[in-house]
């Protein structure tokens, strides 16, 4: 059973991430924890003590459902339950330290999604866990003994998580003093947190699309420079430093300048992985990101005194425990990112664009967007989506692993992550999706049109061979 994407479950709502799903991953992650517990010592050792779970839902029309049946999965599994209601994935995250985490949430997908992402102490499960809980799915286990179901009660954590945000933010940058910022929150999750997080910094936010509506109405919940038109528009028309788009569940972020135009993710990736690796202690400071991201990133942590180590897509958390692992008594993980996607390793282990968003804006307020970009090269970059049939991925890239080194003779070829060609004047990394039918396509070159046109052509030659 593939049950885990990169980041989570998702899925459409009426045959895939059903009730019945929810249900039965519910049950499999209490079992889970108990053995973990039994494991290492934490909990659920036979002592009478639940493990604890809190439960979070994003704003989806289908949330109270799922995380409903979650929770009977997980009470029937033996786990006591804090539902902690509708909120960001980053604040679920939060509220999982020392516990485990439900979040309900298919984050940028369509409405008609869902999708549960899971947590233990405020990271997500790895990919061993997440095979655990697979084959326990499969297997269906029924409940423990009717004596041993958990109990439940709903909580805040939204509050605690947003002060904790503010006070982590006042540790970098300027303060804001009335800075013009625009926030298209986009109905999603971070309408519940980020005007609130900028405001308290002393920011003036004019919000769009600021409530909370699972059809999102405003817009598709994926910020993207199409999405974000009103957005643009907005800050070109007026006097904003900058503006911010949020994806559905407020782990991700798009910064638009003052001109209206979408700043590059891999430049905002650059931005802050450089801050992070200035303010680090002398020693080994490094930075986490992978394979789709730009060699920008590398220059500036470089320039900065630090390095860089890769991981795989939607892994920044097993990235994060590797480099710790391999690294000697001097070496700080700094910063992990993947596009639009950041954590903030000193906050947390968790992705957050709340804390991005307040981050950057203390940075904005100190030097400047403009200026904080200037050192950045920005070479041209492009990402294209190829259709490929899920059932196809694993035979395309088989293919693809002797067909692209054979169309680029001249490249190193890496095939760690995808396929990798390092070439003269840059780089072309081809992987399948781990959440929607395509294989994806990325590159950054002098000449990027014609990399990826050719890149394109092999891979759709492999998409038809594999049919």
């Amino acid at each position: 059973m593939d049950l885990f994407g990169t980041a989570g479950i998702r899925g459409p709502v009426r045959d895939r991430v059903t009730p019945a799903l929810a249900l039965r991953v519910g049950r499999a992650a209490a079992r889970e924890a108990h053995a973990d517990g039994e494991r290492d010592g934490s909990g659920g050792d036979g002592d009478g003590t639940p493990v604890e779970f809190v439960v979070g839902r994003d704003g989806r029309e289908t949330g109270d459902a799922i995380a409903s049946a979650v929770t009977s999965g997980l009470q029937s599994g033996g786990a006591r339950v804090v539902r902690v209601g509708r909120v960001p994935t980053p604040t679920l995250a939060y509220a999982s330290r020392g516990r485990y985490g439900v979040m309900v949430t298919a984050s940028h997908n369509p409405p008609a999604d869902n999708g549960l992402k899971l947590f233990r102490d405020g990271r997500e499960y790895d990919r061993e866990v997440e095979r655990r809980i697979e084959q326990a799915v499969a297997t269906e286990a029924p409940p423990v003994a009717w004596d041993d179901w958990g109990g439940a009660e709903r909580a805040d954590r939204l509050t605690e998580y947003r002060h904790a945000v503010v006070a982590y933010a006042r540790g970098h940058g300027a303060p804001l003093d009335g800075l013009r910022i625009a926030a298209d929150t986009g109905n999603g999750m971070a309408a519940r947190a980020a005007p609130w997080v900028l405001r308290e910094l002393g920011a003036h936010v004019v919000t769009l699309n600021g409530n909370v509506d699972g059809h999102f109405p405003g817009r598709e919940s994926k910020p993207t420079p199409e999405s974000l038109a009103d957005l643009r528009a907005f800050v070109a028309d007026g006097e904003f430093a900058f503006g911010l788009g949020f994806d559905g569940d407020a782990d991700r972020i798009v910064v638009v300048d003052d001109d209206g135009d979408v700043v590059h993710e891999d430049t905002v990736l650059a931005v802050l992985a450089e801050h992070y690796t200035r303010a680090a202690a002398p020693g080994d400071p490094v930075v986490v990101t992978t394979p789709n991201a730009s060699g920008r990133i590398d220059e500036r942590v470089a320039e900065a005194g630090g390095r860089v180590e890769r991981v795989r897509l939607g892994a920044l958390h097993e990235g994060i425990a590797a480099a710790r692992a391999a690294g000697g008594p001097d070496t700080e993980v700094v910063f992990a990112a993947e596009p639009w996607k950041h954590t903030h390793t000193r906050f947390g282990p968790w992705i957050d664009g709340v804390a991005s968003a307040a981050v950057l804006a203390r940075l904005v307020a100190e030097s400047g967007l403009g200026a904080l970009r200037d050192p950045i090269t920005e070479r041209p970059y492009r990402k294209v989506s190829v259709d490929c049939p899920d059932d196809r991925k694993t035979a395309v890239m088989a293919a693809l692993e002797r067909t692209l080194p054979e169309a680029f003779p001249d490249a190193a070829v890496d095939t760690e992550h995808g396929v990798r060609l390092e070439l003269d004047g840059g780089w072309t990394l081809v992987r399948p999706s781990g959440t929607e039918p395509y294989v994806r396509v990325y590159a950054e070159h002098d000449d990027v049109d014609a990399l990826v046109d050719r890149t394109v052509e092999v891979v759709e030659a492999a998409v038809t061979d594999a049919a």
